[in-house]
C-alpha cells in the first residue's frame, strides 16, 4: 500500500467567547496519530457548546486518495463529538478552484446524520488526464470507491483506476471489505459485568465501555441467536440491562453510553456472587433449551475482596467465566476463570479492540467433552538450542505449564514427560516420573536450557528408543503423543525418525515457530497435517486451543497393545484375548523376554500373559 500521505485538513473551531487572535488551527497527521486518535476518541467525548466546521481541500493538487483520508479523519473526530443541537454544530466545506458549501452548521442534529453526509462528500476534481488509451480519456472516470463497497462505517481510499484499500474499524480489521464475519451464531446469555471502581479510573472504565460497544456492533445481528445483558460494580452490582430485555441492537449500544463511573472499592468477588445469583434472571431452562451463560468479567484493577469462594460459587451454577483485563490482573483472572485459556490479556486501548475475534471464538467454543479423562502418555520434546535462545525456551517451558494444567495428571490417566535437545538430549523427567499434576509443573520449570547445536531428529530417535517404550513407563494399550517444539533450525534430519514413532503407533505433532515456515518442517506434518505454525514464540499461548484440540483427538484414537513393543532382545508381540503375549527368540525368556534363559529348561518362556500386561482400565469403562 503507498505511504500515508498528509492530510490536508483545516479545522476552524468557533467557540462563543473565543480571542479573535487564535481562530485557525491547522492539523497535519500520520497513521500512528490516526491510530492515537481512533482510540482516544472511544475514550472521552466533547460535550461543550462549540461550533465545528471542516474545510477540506478538494483539489487536483490533493488527488482523490488524499481527499478520501480527510474524510476519514474528519469522521474520526465527529466520534468523539457530542453533536446535537444545543451543544456540538458541525459543518462542512469544500474548496477547490472555488468554496462549496457541503452542509451547514445547523444541518444536522445527530452524529450518525454528521457522519454519514460526511461519507457521501464527493471530490469535485475528478477530471483525469490518461496517457494511454481509454474510454475515459480527458474525461471523468468513475472511480473504484463510487461502488462504496467498505462496510460497517469503513473508509474507501482508492489505488489507481481499478483498485481500493478499505480503512475498518478495529472490530472488522483484516476482513475483505470491513464484512461483518463475527456475528455470534451459537446460542449463548452474556453477561458483560464492568469493573467501575477507583482502581480502574474512569479511562479504563470508558475503556471497557467502548469495547463493549464495538464488540456489540461486531457481533450482534437481527438474526443472531445470542442474547446479551450489561452490569457494572464497585461496591455493589448495578445490573443497567438485564440479558435478552432490549429492543434492538441500537436501543442496547444506546444503554451503555448512559453507564455511569462509579468509584469507590473494587469489590470484585462481591460482584460475581451477584452475577451469578441474579444476573440472568430467574427463568431456568432444563434439557435442550438449556443455553450457554456466560460471564465477561471487564477489569483493570486488583479485588479488593476475595475472588475464589465466589467463582466457585459462579461455576457450579454451570457459569463459563471469561476474563479480559491488563497484565496486572491476569493471575487474579485466571484464579477467577479457572483457567489461562478463559483470559484474554490486552498492552493497551487499541490492543484491546485487537481481542474481539477471541472473544467471540471463546463465546461460542465449546470444550470437548471427557478430553480430561482420557488415558493419554504425552511428551513434550523442546528445542534448547542456541537458535532458541533461554528467554525463548522459558517461554515454551511456559506454554507446557500451561496446557499441563488442563490434563488430569496421575498413573492412571495422563502421564506426561518431558525431554529437552540441545548440545545433547536429555530427558528432563520420563513419562511415569512424577505421579501429580503440581510435580510436573515444578519439574517442567526445572528443565535445563541446554545451548549448542541441536538436532531434532537425534532427539525423536532418543524418544524412539529410550522415552516411549514400556519399560521406560510408558503404558500398554494407552494412546500415545509426541508434541515437539522447535524454532526450526537442526529438524533436516528429522523426517525418519518422527515416522519411526508413527510407524510404531506414536502420534506425533510438530509446533514450529519462526516468522517463516520453513519447508523442512512442512516434510514432518506426515499424511495428517500434524503441524502447527505460530509467528513467535510470544503467540504460543494464542494456540493452545487448537493444540488441546490435536492432543483430544489424538487421545481417542484406536491403539494396539503391542505398539510399542512391550518384548525385548527383538521378542515378537502377539495380540491374545484383549491382552498380548511376547514370543521370546532363543536365550531369553520371561512375560517381556528379559531375562536369559538356561539350557535343558525347553521352550522359550513369556508364552502366556501375565495380569500386569494387560491395559490399564479407562475412566468410565468397565473392567473386565
Amino acid at each position: 500500500m503507498p505511504s500515508f500521505l498528509l492530510l490536508e485538513v483545516l479545522f476552524i473551531f468557533l467557540f462563543s467567547g473565543v480571542r479573535q487572535s487564535h481562530p485557525l488551527q491547522e492539523v497535519h497527521v500520520s497513521r500512528e496519530t490516526i491510530g492515537k486518535i481512533s482510540a482516544a476518541n472511544k475514550m472521552m467525548q466533547c460535550s461543550a457548546a462549540v461550533d465545528v466546521l471542516f474545510l477540506i481541500d478538494g483539489s487536483h493538487s490533493v488527488g482523490k486518495g488524499s481527499f478520501e483520508r480527510s474524510k476519514h479523519f474528519a469522521i474520526m473526530v465527529c466520534d468523539a463529538l457530542d453533536i446535537n443541537p444545543e451543544r456540538v454544530r458541525v459543518g462542512a466545506l469544500q474548496f477547490s478552484s472555488a468554496p462549496r458549501l457541503e452542509f451547514r452548521l445547523d444541518s444536522f442534529s445527530s452524529q450518525q446524520e454528521v457522519k454519514a453526509k460526511i461519507k457521501r462528500m464527493v471530490f469535485n476534481w475528478k477530471r483525469v488526464f490518461l496517457t494511454h488509451s481509454a474510454t475515459c480519456y480527458r474525461t471523468t472516470c468513475p472511480g473504484a470507491c463510487d461502488s462504496r463497497p467498505c462496510q460497517n462505517g469503513g473508509t474507501c481510499v482508492p489505488e489507481g483506476r481499478d483498485s481500493y484499500h478499505c480503512f475498518c474499524p478495529p472490530a472488522f480489521g483484516g476482513e475483505a471489505n470491513c464484512a461483518p464475519k463475527l456475528s455470534l451464531e451459537c446460542r449463548v446469555d452474556v453477561l458483560f459485568l464492568l469493573a467501575s471502581s477507583a482502581g480502574t479510573t474512569p479511562e479504563g472504565f470508558l475503556r471497557a465501555k467502548a469495547f463493549v460497544k464495538r464488540f456489540l456492533q461486531a457481533s450482534l445481528s437481527e438474526d443472531s441467536r445470542a442474547r446479551v445483558g450489561v452490569a457494572w460494580y464497585s461496591g455493589e452490582l448495578a445490573l443497567a440491562v438485564p440479558v435478552g430485555e432490549y429492543r434492538d441492537v441500537p436501543a442496547l449500544l444506546g444503554s451503555l453510553d448512559g453507564l455511569p463511573f462509579g468509584g469507590g472499592a473494587t469489590l470484585t468477588g462481591h460482584a460475581l456472587r451477584q452475577a451469578a445469583d441474579r444476573g440472568f434472571g430467574s427463568a431456568a431452562r432444563t434439557g435442550q433449551d438449556r443455553l450457554r451463560r456466560v460471564v465477561v468479567l471487564l477489569t483493570e484493577s486488583p479485588s479488593q475482596d476475595e475472588v475464589a469462594g465466589p467463582a466457585r460459587h459462579a461455576r457450579a451454577r454451570e457459569l463459563l467465566l471469561l476474563g479480559v483485563g491488563t497484565e496486572a490482573v491476569r493471575a487474579e483472572l485466571e484464579e477467577i476463570t479457572g483457567s489461562p485459556k478463559r483470559v484474554l490479556v490486552h498492552a493497551g486501548p487499541q490492543d484491546l479492540f485487537h481481542r474481539i475475534p477471541e472473544l467471540r471464538r471463546k463465546l461460542c467454543s465449546r470444550p470437548r467433552p471427557g478430553c480430561q479423562a482420557q488415558s493419554l502418555d504425552l511428551l513434550f520434546v523442546l528445542d534448547a538450542s542456541a537458535s532458541v535462545g533461554p528467554q525463548n525456551f522459558a517461554q515454551m517451558q511456559s506454554f507446557v505449564r500451561s496446557l499441563t494444567l488442563q490434563f488430569d495428571v496421575n498413573p492412571d490417566v495422563t502421564q506426561v514427560g518431558l525431554v529437552v535437545y540441545g548440545s545433547r538430549v536429555q530427558t528432563a523427567f520420563r513419562l511415569d516420573t512424577h505421579l501429580t499434576r503440581a510435580a510436573v509443573l515444578r519439574a517442567t520449570s526445572q528443565a535445563p536450557y541446554l545451548g549448542g547445536v541441536g538436532s531434532a531428529g537425534t532427539a525423536l530417535l532418543h524418544v524412539y528408543d529410550k522415552v516411549m517404550t514400556v519399560q521406560r513407563g510408558a503404558r500398554p494399550g494407552v494412546p500415545k503423543a509426541v508434541v515437539l517444539l522447535t524454532g526450526g533450525m537442526g529438524v533436516e534430519d528429522a523426517t525418519v525418525p518422527i515416522q519411526k514413532l508413527r510407524n510404531n503407533g506414536v502420534s506425533a505433532l510438530v509446533v514450529g515457530v519462526g516468522p517463516v515456515l520453513r519447508e523442512a518442517l512442512r516434510r514432518l506434518a506426515g499424511p495428517r497435517d500434524s503441524l502447527i505454525h505460530v509467528a513467535s514464540y510470544a503467540d504460543l499461548r494464542y494456540q493452545q486451543d487448537e493444540l488441546l484440540e490435536w492432543i483430544c483427538a489424538e487421545a481417542k484414537r484406536p491403539v494396539s497393545l503391542c505398539k510399542p513393543s512391550p518384548c525385548l532382545h527383538d521378542g515378537t508381540c502377539v495380540l491374545q484375548n484383549g491382552s498380548y503375549r511376547c514370543e521370546c527368540r532363543d536365550g531369553w525368556q520371561g512375560p517381556h523376554c528379559g531375562n536369559r534363559s538356561l539350557r535343558g529348561d525347553g521352550p522359550a518362556g513369556g508364552q502366556q500373559p501375565y495380569p500386569s500386561q494387560r491395559p490399564p482400565r479407562r475412566p468410565g469403562r468397565p473392567g473386565r
